[in-house]
């Protein structure tokens, strides 16, 4: 891959999130028992991103006690937040001389899906734009800022819900907070933005507009579904998704061969590993990086824990707890 075609992150995980009412930066808070940041990292590492800045601020020391040691990890601590545009300006010592492209995502929409990243990096590189937006189509768009498109369909511009006019409320395509820049024009536009609105912040989209004047290309491409484009502001929103992605863990599961009897009723965790031809009755809960075999019959009523290895063939009864819940190991009642 050449220099000009490779690609670079920056993820924004510095919020604090006061709506949710915690001390835990906002995306660490777990989603079917991995921090909602894991999901948008992996998403990165599936289309080859060899080099992800994570913005980091409230709570930064344990964000990064919990990924040490990865490395193709880069924290970036962003001081005071002062809007998306500030974050990313908070990375340009990093960037400047590279020459390739640049994600901007949000840490805290764990709902992003690889596929997605590869539309939009497909869309980016065929189009050679200046930046490329991933947008979707909500049947209630509100809280969301809006894209606008002239006649002929190409992007004018992205205007926040609270600056919408009656018309451009209508507007039900909107921003997801997934783009990709040309590195050296991003540098460039973030150098012209200013924090002249009712928040006092940069805001990113706002390089969009500085790109479109200067008569640049920019791109918006209807890529993410409508249940992906969901983030996390609030416990609810982060139950929510928890619910979507259990269904996507239990759809995988089953293409890949295992029995689920009533999956409303079953949590599986996304680090379980779980064989062919396993059943896994009603109100039973998998939690942890857990290893079930083939041919295996999980509960009901079962918890397997953090540590449990069920072999090829083997029952965990009903009513039965195995491997670790909090401080303990029990691992009774296994056939």
């Amino acid at each position: 891959m050449s220099s000009k075609t490779e690609c670079a992150a920056i993820v924004l995980a510095a919020g604090q999130s006061t709506r949710m009412n915690t001390r835990l930066p906002k995306v660490l808070h777990e989603v079917c028992g991995r921090p909602m940041l894991d999901y948008v990292l992996d998403a990165c590492r599936g289309v080859g991103v060899r080099r992800i800045y994570v913005v980091v601020g409230y709570g930064k020391e344990q964000i990064l006690r919990r990924y040490q040691g990865q490395a193709d990890l880069e924290f970036v601590e962003q001081p005071e937040q002062r809007g998306t545009g500030h974050a990313v300006m908070c990375c340009r010592k990093h960037l400047e001389g590279f020459e390739g492209h640049t994600l901007v995502l949000c840490g805290d929409a764990p709902l992003i899906r690889k596929e997605t990243l590869e539309i939009l990096l497909d869309k980016h590189l065929s189009e050679k734009s200046a930046v490329t937006v991933a947008t979707a189509v909500l049947k209630d768009p509100s809280g969301y800022g809006r894209i606008v498109r002239d006649a002929y369909g190409n992007i004018q511009g992205i205007v926040e819900h609270n600056g919408c006019n009656e018309q451009q409320r209508k507007i039900q395509e909107v921003n997801t907070g997934y783009f990709c820049y040309q590195t050296p024009l991003l540098l460039k536009g973030l150098e012209k933005i200013r924090p002249d609105n009712a928040k006092g912040e940069y805001y990113l989209t706002d390089v969009l507009h500085v790109l479109l004047a200067e008569g640049h290309k920019a791109t918006a491409v209807t890529a993410v579904a409508e249940e992906d484009a969901m983030g996390v502001n609030s416990r609810a929103q982060l139950a929510v998704v928890g619910k979507i992605m259990q269904q996507r863990i239990q759809n995988r599961l089953m293409a890949s061969g295992v029995t689920i009897v009533d999956p409303p009723n079953t949590w599986i965790d996304d680090r379980a590993q779980i064989g062919q031809d396993t059943v896994i009755e009603p109100f039973t809960c998998i939690r942890g990086a857990v290893r079930i075999g083939t041919g295996c019959r999980i509960g009901p009523f079962a918890f397997v824990g953090e540590g449990a290895q069920v072999a090829d063939g083997q029952d965990v009864r009903a009513f039965t707890t195995l491997g670790r819940v909090g401080a303990s190991d029990s691992r009774e009642g296994q056939k």
